[in-house]
């Protein structure tokens, strides 16, 4: 005769480790959306020689032809800097893979 086992009970989810996730993935898609910022200025920045002035006048230069374009341009520049900007956060999200899952703040940390 087979013992009958206990019923299983549903799983439920666990709200807290969810929130904690989503907490998580915010602060690293946050921080992801700087970092692909700062790619921008650091390219306007070489531009520039390196310096404040320089990045500033290539920034005016931009804004210039921006302002002076019609609409078919301006939407093709819009696409250009959409489509630079999901290749840059793609290599920045490939680059920091490790750090999209969040530390398990239970398990202790192995000693050297």
């Amino acid at each position: 005769m087979v013992p009958l086992s206990p019923p299983r009970r549903a799983a439920r989810t666990d709200a807290g480790f969810l929130l904690y996730f989503g907490l998580h993935m915010a602060g690293f898609l946050a921080t992801t959306l700087l970092m692909t910022w700062g790619v921008f200025v650091l390219f306007f920045l070489v531009l520039g020689g390196f310096s404040l002035d320089g990045m500033m006048n290539h920034l005016e230069n931009m804004t210039s032809r921006y302002l002076a374009a019609g609409p078919a341009r301006v939407d093709q520049f819009k696409i250009t800097v959409g489509i630079v900007h999901m290749i840059v956060s793609g290599a920045l999200i490939f680059f920091r893979r490790h750090a999209i899952l969040p530390r398990d703040p239970a398990a202790k940390e192995p000693r050297a």
